[in-house]
């Protein structure tokens, strides 16, 4: 089944209150990104803190978004587990509950062994045993392992692999990923950053899965909506302007930021699973000003 990932996704938040996961919060946030031109939702990814999840958790989390989905939008949800059984397990669970994408992070605990024999093995078998589309998930800042453009080549030749969301922070990889995959809708490829958005659009990208998208929502999709209609200046305009907000709410400040300026902006954060704790107050001054320049608080 092709499943089009064009468009903004964010990785969404998971929300806690009292140290359990709050769906009526959840909710409440999924009301007003549904009234914004967002492709759809990415749920327990790398924001979501997928890592502290419990599996009845993640899949808890998977009926609240698919029940609160507004129409036409895309539920994608992060089932990469270390071992390829786990993985293949969970995204079918995942599937059997409505999700229409799997978003799958590299195995990364015996990073020595994971070459790219190992990785390709694991994928096609993913690809080969699930109901529903996989995207790979190249995140080297969290992992230590960088999914090669040549292995996404090759990956991408498998029908149900049908995108890769890149977190690498390279530009270049990303050029060589479109230049070397498919065209969309066999194959798309997804900025993993919001930083870097605009130039990873003009290389050819079909969207992005970026964290800021949680707290600036119309921003982002402002900048796909302008760069798909030419309006070029207007999304550069824009793309520098959220430098700021999207390098505080990702590598200065982390999931405890993005959840602190979700609070600054109107939908809800809260506070993160331990051991990740909230910011500071000093952070949180500091996290404020960022959000204030950027016009979005």
């Amino acid at each position: 089944m092709k499943v089009s990932i064009e468009g903004i996704f964010p990785p969404i938040a998971t929300p806690f209150a009292d140290g359990r996961v709050a769906h009526d919060r959840l909710k409440e946030n999924l009301d007003r990104w549904n009234k914004t031109h967002l492709a759809g939702y990415a749920v327990f990814g790398s924001n979501g803190e997928s890592v502290y999840l419990e599996q009845e958790e993640k899949l808890a989390l998977v009926d609240t978004v698919k029940q609160n989905l507004a129409q036409g939008k895309l539920l994608i949800a992060g089932t990469g587990c270390e071992s390829t059984d786990a993985t293949v397990r969970l995204t079918n669970l995942a599937a059997e509950r409505g999700a229409d994408a799997a978003l799958v992070v590299t195995p990364h605990y015996y990073k020595g062994k994971m070459d790219a024999v190992a990785l390709k093995k694991h994928y096609l078998r993913i690809a080969d045993e699930t109901d529903i589309p996989i995207i790979i998930y190249n995140v080297p800042k969290f992992t230590g392992i960088n999914v090669a453009p040549g292995l996404v080549a090759s990956l991408a030749e498998h029908p149900n692999i049908i995108g890769i969301k890149d977190s690498s922070g390279n530009i270049a990889q990303v050029g060589e990923m479109i230049a070397t995959t498919p065209s969309p809708p066999s194959f798309h490829v997804l900025a993993g950053s919001a930083g870097h958005l605009f130039t990873a659009l003009a290389l050819g990208a079909s969207g992005g899965i970026l964290a800021l998208a949680n707290v600036a929502p119309d921003e982002c999709c402002r900048i796909f909506d302008d760069f798909r209609a030419k309006r070029h200046a207007e999304a550069r305009e824009l793309q520098l302007k959220l430098l700021g907000s999207n390098k505080a709410v990702t590598a200065q400040f982390g999931v405890p930021g993005l959840k602190a300026a979700l609070d600054m902006v109107g939908y809800y954060g809260g506070d993160p699973r331990p051991p990740l704790l909230p910011l500071g107050e000093d952070q949180r001054n500091e996290l404020s000003e960022i959000l204030k320049r950027a016009d979005l608080i």
